[in-house]
Formats: C-alpha cells, structure tokens, sequence
C-alpha cells in the first residue's frame, strides 16, 4: 500500500472530515517525534500506511460495539488510540506509563476535541477493572504477558485487537498454554509481514 493508496482508503471509509482531522494529527506526531522517540525517522515517509491505516484497519477487522468502552494499552505515540478517538464516537481510555508521552496525548486529545478521549498516565495492571467492550495494544508485548496485564478490564464479550508482526501465530501458540478463549489472525491490510490478533472471552486455564 502506497500513502497515496492509504489516504484513499481512509478517505472511502471514513470521509473527508475524518481525514483531514488525522492529517491535523499526522503534523502533530512528526512534529513531537523531533522532541521525543515517538516514531522512527524512516517510518515518517510512510506515515499514513505505517502508522495511521495500520491504526484504522483495526476498524474494519471485525464490527465493535459503537458506544463501548475501547481501552487502548501502551498508546505511546497515539497508535492506535488516537486514530481510533478520531474515527469513533465512542469513548475511549488510553493507557500510558511515561509522562512525556501522556502530555503529547492530552495535547493532541485538546488540538482535536476529542471529548470522549482520556489518558491515564499508568501501566494497564494499576488501571481499576473497567469492562472494556474493546481492548487494544500495537507493539506492546508478547499475547501472555499482555493478558496477564490487562485481563482484569476484560470480561467475556470483550474484543482484543492486537497488532503483531510475523510472530502472531507463535505468540498465539505460547497464549494457549496458559489462557483459553477464541483466537483468530487475520492478515493486515498495510504489509504482507503484519497481521492482526483477534480474541474474544480470554480467561486462564
């Protein structure tokens, strides 16, 4: 997917007006990445496909409840919760350990009015129970220990969307020995080497 492919796709699935708020974002992470390790230099020439679709996608996996709450852990540079803030309605609480990064996240939630957006400057285990209808984390850590982590926002209904690299499928293997639930990969939209790990009722063995 080129960035022009990737803008395209946005601007089919969710409109104009979506698409020039995470155009309004896209200035707001390169500029910050200048003052912090939010994003790689390289991936910056391919922002859009790298970062935003590859956030977005994760709309168009499986169909979400429209107004529950979506917890994103490990939001970092906003990927993917503020890209999904911005292209949902409904609430979301993203969590994030490092100071630098929650002030980047307030100020982008501020920039864009995202009224039902907030951040908790937290690890997600000291995060009170919340029964997320949603539970997302890019790059955050291996499926064990993030259920390990975070299975106490979760209840049966629950929705996990993780995005993974190549080892999706041994991640989802190592899980099995420790957690039940249904498990699914499907394949990414943005490179043929990403794929998206899909679970519902995750509770331990």
């Amino acid at each position: 997917m080129t960035e022009r492919e990737a803008r395209d796709w946005l601007l089919g699935r969710f409109g104009a007006p979506c698409e020039a708020r995470l155009a309004i974002f896209v200035d707001l992470l390169i500029a910050e990445s200048n003052q912090q390790n939010l994003i790689s230099k390289a991936s910056i020439a391919e922002i859009w496909t790298r970062h935003i679709v590859d956030s977005a996608q994760l709309l168009a996996v499986v169909d979400t409840p429209a107004d529950g709450l979506w917890v994103d852990i490990g939001t970092g540079a906003g990927l993917p919760g503020i890209v999904i803030a911005i292209l949902r309605d409904g609430p979301i609480q993203m969590v994030e350990p490092r100071r630098k990064r929650v002030e980047f996240l307030d100020h982008c939630i501020d920039v864009l009015g995202l009224g039902c957006a907030n951040v908790s400057l937290s690890k997600a285990e000291a995060i009170d129970p919340r029964r997320a209808a949603v539970i997302s984390a890019r790059a955050v850590a291996a499926l064990p220990a993030l259920f390990v982590s975070a299975h106490h926002l979760a209840g049966k209904d629950t929705i996990w969307l993780l995005p993974k690299g190549q080892s999706a499928q041994s991640e989802v293997d190592a899980a099995r020995k420790s957690w039940q639930g249904s498990f699914h990969v499907e394949q990414s939209i943005t490179h043929p080497d990403s794929k998206i790990v899909v679970a519902r009722g995750v509770r331990p063995r």
